[in-house]
């Protein structure tokens, strides 16, 4: 059975950083790429970052600069750094696997306030 558990959410203030984690199970990891989306109230999941099996990452506008994505095939785990948030950065952020098909997590909060 697919698992994808994410990890690292909570309240952080504009300006800082936080980090989370996106561990699987039940799939040859090595193969998938795995991304980072998120969904803010009120608006469409949107694509955050991906690294794919040969760790070439790529991001979306928004966070391009300011967020890393990267991988650990030896541990099944993806990681989303993010720094310089911004209260926009608010959101449910949900961890992706994706070869054929598509697995997802059941997400983690991320608010950006003060």
């Amino acid at each position: 059975q697919v698992q994808l558990v994410e990890h690292g959410g909570g309240l952080v203030q504009p300006g800082g950083s936080l980090g989370l984690s996106c561990a699987a199970s039940g799939i040859g990891f090595n193969i998938f790429s795995m991304s980072w989306y998120r969904q803010a109230p009120g608006k469409q999941r949107e694509w955050v970052a991906t690294v794919t099996p040969g760790n070439v990452s790529n991001y979306g506008d928004s966070v391009k600069g300011r967020f890393t994505i990267s991988r650990d095939n030896g541990k099944n785990t993806v990681y989303l750094q993010m720094n310089s948030l911004k209260p926009e950065d608010t959101a449910v952020y949900y961890c992706n696997a994706k070869f054929l098909k598509d697995y997802w997590g059941k997400g983690t909060l991320v608010t950006v306030s003060s």
